[in-house]
């Protein structure tokens, strides 16, 4: 059979472009040699391919696609070379990315760039002659040096506009009044005249809305004209180091406030919505303290168990909500009061929120591949007696918590489920072994936050026949000993009628209900028979004296620390 002709060759259709070398069309032996290694190129991405379809991958052919210069900076050069894995396509819905490599469907970098990113993400099989050219690519990014977006607000002008904010009803007048270059300054130092934790900033059809969360509520504060605007976003933006020209995407940031007793840094967030973007500024204090375990408002049977799954050598503990129900604050307050001198106390986190003498604390960077799985892995190294990791998301990270808890370490972390009867079928669901799981797990506790009643302004509340008779079914379901020590007690509640003290709203300060059970037979037995629902492992809990968050509650509310009111909100 003849070989084919140099010609022939460029003939076909599917021969892949050109790679980026010069080619002497004028001389045959260049032709030739250039026909050979397009032959080896072709051959090497239909063997891709096929790994591709073996694997169950989609496959692409990347000499024969664009890629912009802003999906290639989503991963930066050295991680695409550590880890053979590059973006080749970004849009604010999908994130594409190009791996030499069959990649596992749960793996930990990709999800956590999803994540951080806001998007859909497909991982697709690439030949290494592919990626080379990608790799090739990031030469022609121009550099960028970092630039900070630090600004300085001093105490005086915080404390000026301070003096003027009572109430937050007293807020509209003033956002009506300063200027754009001040507005920033109000809404900050507003802030942390009402102990907000975060401001949200919403666009709408004809108004633009200030709405700040005070305890865990949020409440209208201001309306600003829509035509501030653009100029009121992008100096946001700017502060914050996001791309003021990018709109159809959400970005993440950060403001650091340089006060002369304390730091402060804001986290900004945009979101791209109907009628512009919005933004949500979060107020982190560097130099927080955070509460004591005694301040929780832990108390009873609960306190009694939690201290002593603390104080043993190994196993796990892990608390239980949903966003913001302070599972992390907890976390540090139990780390708090373990922290000894004889102790080695090492976490992972994302982010770092508070900062701890004597604790080696790690923090995620999913963008050069340190990620909670890997970090667990080094951290399990570093010979710890307590480990605390942010979230145990996926089942990698749950099997090297749960060995480690196995091995000799006390491990502390949260998981995302409703109650705490949930977090064992939620980790069995990730798929850890049930003969792993029951030995390994100590003590699970669900939480929740409530307000807590305005000491100042406090008065007695009458509530309905209705409400009465709800919170008269809850009392009746305590059990016994925790029923026979309030059985004397009147059905008396309270409230907070509003005070310059807490602007207004009844309300100052925040406390936890929580309801815990620790490991016994019956429940481990339950595990290990691969049956362990949410209802069965409540039920078996509630018959070992748990207290059930809403009851925690009411027990609270008896004692004027919080309102009937406040525990349904967030309890049932």
């Amino acid at each position: 059979m003849p070989f084919p002709s140099i010609n022939d060759l460029l003939k076909k259709d599917d021969v892949p472009k050109a790679p980026d070398v010069e080619i002497d069309w004028n001389n045959p032996v260049s032709k030739f040699n250039k026909g050979i290694k397009d032959i080896d190129i072709r051959a090497k991405e239909k063997e891709t391919k096929q790994i591709a379809t073996a694997s169950g991958m989609p496959y692409i052919n990347l000499d024969e696609t664009p890629i912009s210069s802003e999906a290639l900076k989503i991963v930066s050069e050295s991680v695409a070379r550590e880890k053979k894995l590059a973006c080749f396509y970004f849009s604010a819905s999908e994130l594409r990315l190009a791996s030499t490599k069959p990649l596992p469907a749960d793996d930990d970098f990709v999800y956590q760039l999803g994540e951080r990113h806001h998007c859909k993400v497909a991982t697709y099989l690439v030949s290494e002659h592919g990626f080379e050219r990608v790799l090739r690519l990031y030469s022609t990014l121009p550099i960028v040096l970092p630039v900070t977006k630090d600004i300085n607000i001093t105490d005086e002008e915080l404390a000026k506009f301070s003096a003027e904010i009572s109430t937050i009803a007293s807020l509209a007048e003033h956002f009506k009044i300063v200027s754009i270059t001040d507005i920033l300054s109000l809404m900050i130092a507003a802030a942390l005249r009402l102990n907000a934790s975060d401001i949200h900033v919403e666009a709408e059809e004809n108004t633009i809305k200030v709405r700040y969360r005070v305890d865990g509520v949020l409440h209208e504060v201001a309306q600003l004209p829509r035509e501030q605007w653009a100029r009121f976003i992008s100096r946001i933006k700017l502060l914050a180091g996001l791309k003021i020209n990018v709109v159809n995407k959400p970005q993440d940031g950060r403001v650091s406030l340089k006060l002369s007793h304390e730091s402060l840094d804001v986290r900004v967030s945009t979101l791209p919505t109907t009628y512009g973007e919005s933004a949500v500024l979060r107020i982190l204090f560097s130099g927080n303290k955070g509460v004591s375990f005694d301040d929780l408002g832990i108390r009873g049977e609960a306190y009694v168990r939690l201290k002593r799954e603390m104080e043993r050598p190994n196993g796990m503990i892990i608390t239980t909500g949903p966003t913001g129900s302070g599972k992390t604050t907890t976390l540090y307050a139990i780390l708090r009061s373990l922290n000894k001198p004889g102790v080695n106390i090492v976490t992972m986190e994302d982010p770092v929120e508070i900062k701890m003498e004597g604790i080696n604390q790690s923090q995620v960077d999913v963008e050069h591949g340190y990620t909670f799985a890997k970090g667990l892995r080094s951290i399990l190294r570093q010979d710890p007696d307590i480990c605390m990791v942010g979230e145990i998301r996926d089942l990698e990270s749950a099997e090297i918590a749960v060995q480690a808890a196995l091995t000799g370490h006390l491990m502390l972390s949260t998981v995302h489920t409703n109650s705490a009867a949930g977090t064992v079928p939620r980790l069995l669901s990730m798929g850890v072994k049930p003969f792993l799981l029951a030995p390994a797990l100590n003590a699970v506790m669900g939480q929740r936050l409530v307000r807590r009643i305005c000491e100042h302004c406090v008065v007695e509340e009458e509530l309905s026949s209705e409400i009465l008779e709800r919170v008269g079914k809850i009392i009746n379901s305590l059990p016994s000993d925790a029923k026979a020590s309030i059985k004397d007690r009147p059905l008396t509640f309270y409230k907070g009628k509003g005070c310059a003290k807490c602007s207004g709203l009844g309300y100052k300060g925040r406390v936890g209900i929580y309801e815990l059970f620790t490991m016994n037979k019956e429940i481990e037995s339950v595990i290990l028979a691969d049956n362990a629902s949410e209802y069965t492992i409540a039920e078996m809990a509630v018959k070992d004296g748990m207290i059930t968050m809403a009851q925690d509650g009411i027990l609270k509310a008896m004692d004027k620390i919080t309102t009937i009111e406040e525990v349904f909100r967030v309890s049932e």
